[in-house]
């Protein structure tokens, strides 16, 4: 028999039973999102286990369950600066405990999670080696994140992602994600070969935007009006509409919409934090979300070197759950850890409030950003320049990325048996002739199927 203690995030998924029948429900959900929930797989007979459970496991077999950890919102209240330092003490504490001396691999945006790894790894002496990287054709992402890393004194790479990288590593992903996320969202891949000489690990900030943030909503938001929050925040654009087609076409029982709404609401209601809608929708999307689509892309940086992940760790979790509310909002305590440790870097232009930094951001609004804004606007009307702004359009638009787009749509023959060959030939063409912004994720997740089907095959 074998124990397995789950922690509250885990950063990949341990499956347990056997891949049988297919599991058509949590698929039609997967199309829906871009990601598998709860303990689904592609199989009936496969799960994953949850988060914050621990399990007996027997013959490949769960033989035994319990929770050993819940969400709540329990806040205690102190001066934000006191929050602040209880952040620092427990944040560098837990990236010292996980990358200890070795050399740190650090991707940075020009956001605030990996800012303020870069300011606790520069604080603990760490030598680190950064990069970032921008799409072909694309704003300049890179720019705030040299400055960065100059502030730190960190080495840094810089790249740009090529059109159409994907196809010949598309294979490689599946095998190394198993398909359970849709493919044009790890920019990662593009350079997997590159990390191998950086660095011993990885420092990864995800989840900190999550945790550190509230959820825009009242806190006294009802459950039934977090359910429709919800479905607004998980269901990608059209992919409501490809679930349904996929239901039909499978002749499940019901409807698509129905079925999901209710499974939402049971997952929602068995968090039971009634105090705070914030909170409870926090822990909704950390329970459901970060492991089965975050997590998930993680398995590329894993492919290549080990992986630490501060805002992962238990106990950042159980910290968050005594914070109140009102020190949650706005990125308060990231954006005044940045000020006490390292002003020099909360001085550098935020990028989600350019040309503003985390001294003046509130300015942000008009009429302090609209000579910015103005400016901005002609130097792209000025220079005529089409920007590349989406994943996908490296990879499906242009006459190269159609031919291999094509060629994994209506080519694959076990794809055939999986997906109609007449829902595929409807969304590719409203892919390409009535909304590519809006089906894009539709074309992915086909993409992504036929490549499920590929290494896996099916029974029905």
């Amino acid at each position: 028999m074998q124990s397995i203690k789950n922690t509250i995030i885990p950063s990949k998924p341990t499956f347990v039973g056997a891949k049988k029948t297919l599991d058509y429900e949590a698929i039609c959900v997967f199309a829906a999102t871009g990601f598998f929930l709860d303990s689904d797989t592609y199989y009936k007979k496969l799960k994953v286990l949850k988060p914050a459970t621990s399990y007996s496991i027997e013959n490949n077999k769960i033989t035994t369950e319990e929770s050993n950890f819940k969400w709540h919102y329990t806040p205690i209240e102190r001066p934000l600066q006191q929050i602040v330092q209880e952040f620092a003490s427990l944040f560098e504490t837990i990236i010292k405990e996980q990358v200890q001396d070795k050399t740190v691999i650090l991707p940075l945006s020009g956001g605030l999670d990996s800012r303020t790894q870069a300011v606790a790894l520069y604080h603990l002496g760490n030598k680190v080696n950064s990069y970032s990287y921008e799409f072909q054709n694309g704003h300049n992402e890179t720019y705030y994140s040299e400055k960065i890393a100059k502030a730190c004194g960190f080495s840094f790479q810089k790249w740009q992602v090529p059109a159409g990288y994907l196809w010949n590593k598309i294979e490689n992903l599946a095998q190394i994600n198993q398909c359970y996320s849709e493919f044009t969202h790890p920019r990662q891949m593009a350079f997997i070969k590159e990390y191998v000489e950086m660095g011993d690990i990885f420092s990864l900030g995800h989840w900190g935007d999550v945790l550190f943030d509230d959820m825009q909503v009242a806190d006294d938001l009802s459950n039934v009006q977090q359910v429709d929050i919800l479905l607004k925040k998980v269901v990608k654009k059209g992919g409501l509409e490809l679930a349904n087609s996929l239901w039909k076409s499978w002749n499940l029982e019901g409807d698509f919409e129905t079925y999901f709404k209710n499974r939402i609401s049971t997952l929602l209601n068995e968090i039971n934090i009634p105090s705070n809608a914030n909170a409870q929708i926090r822990a909704f999307k950390s329970l459901y979300w970060a492991p089965r689509w975050t997590s998930t892309n993680l398995s590329i940086f894993e492919a290549v070197r080990p992986i630490s992940l501060p805002y992962y760790d238990d106990r950042m979790c159980e910290f968050i759950c005594t914070i109140p509310e009102k020190y949650l909002a706005e990125r308060q305590i990231q954006i005044e850890y940045l000020k006490l440790r390292m002003p020099a870097l909360a001085k550098i232009t935020w990028q989600d409030h350019r040309p503003f930094n985390l001294y003046n951001y509130k300015n942000n609004k008009f009429p302090y950003n609209f000579p910015y804004r103005v400016f901005d606007k002609l130097k792209r009307i000025v220079t005529n320049k089409y920007f590349i702004q989406r994943n996908w359009e490296l990879q499906f638009l242009g006459a190269e990325n159609e031919i291999q787009l094509k060629k994994w749509l209506f080519e694959n023959k076990n794809f055939k048996t999986l997906v109609s060959p007449e829902i595929v030939q409807e969304y590719y063409a409203n892919f390409k002739n009535k909304d590519s912004v809006y089906y894009s994720h539709d074309v992915s997740i086909l993409l992504t199927l036929s490549l499920f089907s590929k290494i896996n095959g099916h029974e029905k």
